[in-house]
């Protein structure tokens, strides 16, 4: 079975899980992502790819602490083996020169687009990099980011890093101010439409990657559909890149809040039954 070869925390609520799992790792690209499960009890869950080391043969992922499945993932140690990892799933990102690049990340989006940054500034892109948190300690990686960006920016409600501002005001100044070819952004649903919001009276092209309900992670299951351009799309082989301006975000909002409920009762039953 695979296994776990890292896992720690990165700031509070947000880790870092690196597996061995050589095929896998051979094989991915920025933009994909993998579904695993923590237990045999235990949910699958689709992760984006934040890194992958070929000669090594692991794949790194970000992951936000948030239900069950994430709860029993942060509690795993080195060594210990997972049933089930299955990937590199989804299209990959397209990588091209596009010139202007625009990168909008936040929470675990930070980790899931660093491979696409890297792609995109080995392409001969000039990179413009955002980086949104709730607070200064909530930033990750901007160490990696400001390898690759022309320019760093945050966007925080602590106005002492960010100068109070969401990330759609700092996307709306870049704009304003200069030529962007194209913005992609990853983080949250409310974060994401808020960045193609924020481009949609520019007409600049918006790609955002999503990560709904998923099940099987082939296009079977049905459960990670999504509206873009007005058709039924399944994220997990149609996506999980998605022009921002297409997407029916108020349907992917419902989606996404069908089973809080459940999620809540769920996570809630397991603590009291497992933790001291």
């Amino acid at each position: 079975m695979p296994r776990i070869i890292a896992q720690r925390r990165l700031v509070p609520n947000l880790h870092l899980i690196e597996v061995e799992a050589p095929d896998t790792a051979r094989a991915a690209k920025p933009g994909q992502f993998v579904i695993l499960m923590p237990d045999a009890r235990g949910e699958r869950i689709p992760l984006s790819i934040a890194d992958w080391n070929a000669a090594r043969g692991t794949v790194t992922s970000v992951f936000l602490v948030l239900g069950t499945a994430t709860r029993k993932l942060a509690l795993l140690k080195p060594n210990d083996e997972i049933p089930v990892f299955v990937g590199p799933l989804g299209r990959p990102t397209e990588i091209a020169n596009f010139g202007t690049v625009a990168l909008a990340a936040g929470c675990y989006g930070i980790g899931a687009l660093w491979p696409t940054a890297r792609a995109l500034r080995r392409a001969g892109n000039r990179v413009i990099t955002v980086l949104d948190a709730k607070a200064s300690y909530l930033v990750y990686w901007d160490d990696r980011y400001r390898r690759v960006s022309e320019r760093l920016i945050v966007s925080s409600r602590d106005p002492g890093i960010g100068g109070g501002e969401y990330v759609a005001e700092k996307i709306k100044a870049l704009v304003a101010a200069e030529k962007i070819d194209r913005v992609m952004a990853v983080g949250c649903t409310a974060f994401m439409r808020s960045v193609s919001e924020a481009t949609r009276p520019a007409g600049i092209k918006t790609i955002v990657s999503l990560n709904p309900i998923m099940v099987d992670g082939t296009g079977m299951c049905g459960a990670c559909r999504c509206t873009a351009a007005g058709k039924t799309k399944f994220a997990c082989v149609d996506g999980p890149d998605f022009d921002g301006h297409e997407v029916d975000w108020d349907e992917l909002f419902l989606r996404r809040k069908s089973y809080f409920d459940e999620e809540i009762q769920a996570l809630c039953r397991w603590e009291k039954e497992n933790l001291p």
